[in-house]
């Protein structure tokens, strides 16, 4: 994964989660990923597994992995 800088200066990374099954565990992973300083945007989609993350500087993987753990999921790594 490469994290993409848009024009408005923010930075989108895109993470593969695992145990992602329905709209509960979507909002589950968005609530705890929003709680990290400098995110501005998450979309959980539970078919693919993927989370987008819109943030203002790139984060740190480990704290992503915390929030994901909270939520009760596993990251397995950037997409």
């Amino acid at each position: 994964m490469t994290a993409q800088t848009d024009t408005q200066g923010s930075v989108t990374a895109v993470y593969k989660v695992s145990g992602m099954s329905c709209g509960h565990c979507e909002g589950a992973i968005s609530g705890e990923l929003s709680e990290l300083p400098g995110v501005s945007s998450v979309q959980a989609v539970a078919a693919s597994g993927e989370v987008t993350v819109v943030s203002a500087a790139p984060l740190d993987e480990e704290a992503v992995r915390a929030a994901v753990d909270e939520a009760g999921y596993e990251l397995v790594g950037k997409a």
